[in-house]
């Protein structure tokens, strides 16, 4: 009985490495398929992204301003 429970986890464990291995063989496969962009994208691409964040900003702010000035006109808050 003791020599099948052993032979369960021996199995287990070779079971698991081999995954294991599988698995780490097909991430180093497809990483070697990944296309990196060039400098200047990422370049173009980070600008566009501070701009568009900065723009959705400057709108929460507008609208908050706004809310804020009815809000204390109504006499809601203080």
């Amino acid at each position: 009985m003791a020599n099948q429970t052993k032979e369960k986890t021996t199995q287990g464990q070779n079971d698991f490495k081999q995954a294991a291995v599988a698995y780490f063989k097909s991430v180093k496969l497809e990483w070697g398929k990944i296309t990196w962009p060039g400098k200047q994208q990422v370049i173009v691409e980070t600008i566009y992204v501070i701009v568009i964040t900065a723009i959705f900003t400057i709108g929460v702010l507008a609208v908050d301003t706004i809310f804020n000035a009815l809000f204390k006109g109504l006499g809601l808050i203080h």
